[in-house]
């Protein structure tokens, strides 16, 4: 249910005489995975059928999903105007099922290796459009950790970020499964520190310098990495929780052993871990670097200190790993 559709709700459950407490039973039953107003067997069955009659029971209609082979299912989501929004979930043989939602449908900042950026932005979601993607996959299966890394910049919507991550819980994902992916838009970042939350900070960073960076990414014209650390030392030092550092590996842009050099003097080892991504292919013109160079790449680091990994590759036969959601079927 929507903003909207939550008034709605508590409207017509006063209109039909209901106790308040009728609401909260609705979102216990919605954020356990239930699939509408019928499976809600402690509600009268008269009430259910006045709520299904009266009040829409999700934000989101779902188009189509589409399978990677490793268990990947991506679905392309429709907000009530048409307004296309991805979602993924990803499972991992430890029983981790993870979710990468959306924040906006499209993304005003155009860096140059993300599909999302070739799209036409369209407006911010909700805090209830966030949930409904968490929701959608909650009705199938048990999840329990979720990545805002899909459509959007959440900074430039963190009040609705920030409202979907206090229910997350209800669904079965705590704050501290729970992350955050920016560019670096540094008010977001303070607000995100005051707000208090457990939830893990990633920035965005794929340079080691602002010339590079600025050429990947524009919005570092206006939030240039000193800047940007700054703001995430200061995350650092409120929360205790290490940033992630995530830095996609573009052959021959990004993946030098100078740059290597470069980007373990720029980060604090006690502050930030790296996550190398390979490179996932869009329409933009870049090469994803060799095996070869990212464990090169990460080795540099390790060996100044810093703690590194590689992110597994998850549902890229779909259009649905890191950088490649566009709602490629929207019309």
């Amino acid at each position: 249910m929507s903003r909207v559709d939550l008034d709605l709700l508590r409207d017509t459950l006063a209109e039909l005489g209901e106790p308040a407490f009728r609401a909260r039973q609705v979102w216990g039953w919605a954020a356990r995975g239930a699939g509408g107003y019928r499976e809600m067997t402690d509600l009268p069955r008269g009430l259910r059928t006045e709520l299904a009659a009266r009040v829409p029971f999700s934000t989101l209609e779902l188009e189509r999903e589409a399978r990677a082979s490793d268990g990947t299912v991506k679905a392309l989501l429709r907000t009530h105007e048409g307004r296309p929004v991805e979602a993924v979930l990803m499972r991992y043989r430890d029983g981790r099922r993870s979710l990468c939602v959306s924040s906006q449908s499209g993304c005003p900042l155009t860096c140059t290796f993300c599909a999302t950026g070739t799209m036409r932005f369209g407006r911010n979601l909700t805090a209830w459009e966030i949930l409904d993607q968490a929701l959608h996959f909650r009705r199938s299966e048990p999840v329990n950790h979720c990545v805002f890394m899909g459509m959007g910049e959440p900074l430039l919507n963190v009040e609705a970020v920030l409202a979907a991550c206090e229910r997350l819980p209800d669904a079965g994902i705590g704050h501290r499964r729970t992350g955050v992916s920016t560019v670096g838009w540094i008010p977001g970042i303070h607000r995100l520190t005051e707000a208090g939350l457990p939830i893990r900070l990633a920035l965005s960073l794929h340079a080691p310098d602002d010339a590079l960076r600025s050429e990947l990414m524009p919005v570092n014209d206006r939030y240039p990495l000193a800047d940007v650390l700054a703001a995430c030392r200061g995350h650092y030092e409120r929360r205790r929780r290490k940033v992630f550092v995530e830095y996609v590996m573009l052959g021959g842009v990004n993946d030098r052993y100078e740059q290597a050099l470069a980007l373990a003097e720029l980060l604090d080892a006690r502050v930030y871990k790296v996550n190398l991504i390979p490179y996932n292919p869009t329409d933009a013109p870049y090469a994803g670097s060799t095996r070869e160079a990212i464990a090169a790449f990460r080795t540099v680091l390790r060996e100044r200190g810093l703690e590194a990994t590689v992110r597994l590759t998850r549902g890229r036969d779909i259009d649905a790993a890191c950088g490649q959601l566009a709602a490629r079927s929207a019309a």
